[in-house]
């Protein structure tokens, strides 16, 4: 029984660490998509463009509806994941550098926890809580001593971002429990479908010529894999693991972030980034340890 219940949480970790992995790539790929496209017709496109993909994904696997008692749930995790986290992020990256945004990711693993509590049922230890709010501080103090320059409008549109986020994950992988990762966002992306291809179309630039294939490119990285193929392993792995234990990993997000952020973008990263990880790191083991 033990041995079953090991496997499951580590099946848990190991989606939940590759849909972290795929996630980190999603506010760089914003940051160079917003300098060619508005960031409301970014947000509805992407959603857009996720959706077909995720209705035919239903379609050719003959799906069934969701029961009308899961229609409210998958609502909020669109609300959350589909459009506040997408438009939200997207507006912050015009007053704030991927670098400085990257600084509220540190918020998001206890976010997702404070959700799982609150809708999940879930009931961490105290420890979990002490490590989960260290790993927080850490990844947010290592952030602000890159020196961004703060913008009030940046961070107050980050901070929602992270809120509306964590509300999602949560809700997200409660569903999954019943339904199964990429039926959940694969229905919330559907549910607004038709909402985002209006809004896409009345948002729409009256000409594509001036946009580069830079941000051609990341439109096409967060409508696939930040949209759809990131959540299938991250709700699976949220629902296996436990919400609050395999959202700690959401923790080394803003390092890989960081990276990506310093190679593409050309941000600086300190030194010190490789000695918070490992301390990061540390805190992500301890949390997994007190997380039920």
């Amino acid at each position: 029984m033990n041995m079953a219940v090991d496997k499951n949480a580590l099946s848990g970790w190991l989606n939940g660490l590759l849909g972290v992995v795929i996630f980190s790539g999603s506010l760089p790929a914003t940051r160079v998509a917003v300098q060619d496209f508005d960031p409301f017709f970014l947000t509805f496109a992407r959603a857009s463009l996720a959706g077909v993909l995720a209705l035919m994904l239903i379609l050719v696997s003959r799906e069934k509806r969701p029961p009308a008692a899961r229609i409210v749930p998958l609502m909020m995790v669109s609300l959350g994941v589909v459009v506040g986290f997408p438009l939200l992020t997207a507006l912050a990256l015009q007053h704030v550098t991927a670098t400085h945004s990257i600084v509220f990711l540190g918020l998001l693993p206890l976010m997702t926890a404070i959700f799982a509590v609150l809708r999940g049922k879930e009931r961490p230890a105290r420890a979990f809580w002490i490590f989960s709010a260290l790993g927080s501080l850490l990844v947010m103090g290592f952030a602000l001593s890159q020196g961004a320059a703060l913008s009030l409008t940046g961070d107050l549109l980050m901070l929602a971002a992270v809120i509306v986020c964590g509300l999602g994950y949560a809700e997200g992988a409660a569903l999954t429990r019943e339904s199964g990762g990429w039926q959940v966002i694969s229905w919330a992306l559907i549910l607004a479908l038709p909402f985002m291809v209006l809004a896409s179309l009345l948002t729409m630039p009256a000409s594509f010529s001036g946009i580069g294939i830079p941000a051609w490119s990341a439109l096409g990285y967060v409508s696939l894999f930040s949209m759809l193929i990131g959540f299938i392993f991250w709700y699976k792995g949220l629902a296996r693991g436990g919400i609050a234990a395999v959202g700690q990993l959401q923790l080394l997000q803003p390092f890989l972030g960081l990276a990506l952020s310093a190679t593409l973008l050309h941000e600086r990263v300190s030194p010190l980034m490789m000695v918070i990880t490992l301390g990061v790191i540390l805190c992500v083991i301890g949390s997994r340890k007190y997380a039920r």
